[in-house]
């Protein structure tokens, strides 16, 4: 067994097996109109994983990941009580400015600890390489709960998602709907941001599902596209950061980001071939 396959084994089946359900949650934030509120909850989980590192506690004790979660519900319940039909300040902003106070406030917090800015980095691009299969496993299984909870509650997820003022003249209780939604996506960053970091998370969340948006319009076949995306751009930035020496995680990032271009590029060139008079 290569060298290279036993470095890049797991992290490799992570990125297999776990954006599936991202990729499903994108989709939902991108009908919601709300596409940085994964990037927000993301922060929100790390400022958690920042006061625990301060409290002095590892990144994988069961303090850390309670602090996390308590956190990100908090930030689900505030992005709860701001989904309103009012429109004069729109929930993106509020969105924006829960993102740059939880990161600034985690910038404050690690300046207190000694190890402040290996800390930081870890936030924002994680340890991918340092996935382990138990890790893999409880969040597999952990997803599939949730999952599970999606596929039960499916017709509220998407009448909120897909048809909002519909769904808030119907017997639907919104705020409550709304509040399982967003802490059910919590439990979701709470625990990838601990594996993959916070920019990883976000394009897990987003890249793919905005491409295959792009590309196809029933949900089978976005999740199918979106998570071929995934795993393809993982793999090429796997493989880049390995013989480049490169960070694993940033590397798949803009491995991410290129693909999206790609797919722009294609859909704008057969349009123009579409529309070229023969």
């Amino acid at each position: 067994m290569s060298e290279a396959f036993q470095i890049m084994l797991w992290p490799l089946v992570a990125c297999l097996v776990l954006p599936g359900l991202l990729i499903y949650l994108g989709l939902h934030i991108i009908r919601r109109g709300i596409i940085f509120v994964d990037l927000a909850l993301a922060q929100v989980a790390a400022l958690g994983t920042c006061v625990a590192v301060l409290l002095h506690h590892d990144a994988h004790d069961w303090q850390t990941f309670a602090w996390s979660g308590a956190f990100t519900l908090f930030g689900a319940a505030i992005f709860t009580l701001t989904r309103t039909r009012d429109h004069k300040v729109p929930q993106e902003a509020l969105i924006g400015i829960v993102y740059v106070v939880a990161a600034a406030a985690g910038l404050l917090l690690l300046s207190r600890s000694p190890e402040g800015n290996e800390e930081l980095r870890k936030t924002l691009v994680g340890d991918v390489l340092l996935i382990r299969p138990l890790e893999i496993a409880v969040t597999l299984g952990v997803f599939a709960l949730i999952g599970l909870a999606h596929f039960t509650f499916r017709r509220q997820f998407f009448a909120l998602s897909h048809a909002p003022e519909d769904a808030a003249t119907t017997e639907l209780r919104v705020w409550w709907w709304d509040f399982l939604f967003y802490a059910l996506f919590g439990v979701v960053v709470t625990i990838i941001v601990h594996l993959f970091g916070v920019l990883l998370t976000f394009s897990f969340l987003i890249i793919p599902a905005v491409c295959s948006n792009l590309l196809v319009r029933t949900l089978p076949l976005q999740l199918a596209v979106g998570w071929v995306i995934a795993v393809l751009a993982s793999s090429a930035g796997m493989v880049a950061s390995y013989q480049l020496d490169l960070p694993t995680g940033a590397a798949i990032v803009v491995a991410l980001g290129q693909a999206l271009l790609l797919v722009g590029a294609g859909l704008s060139l057969f349009r123009r071939r579409s529309h070229t008079p023969r």
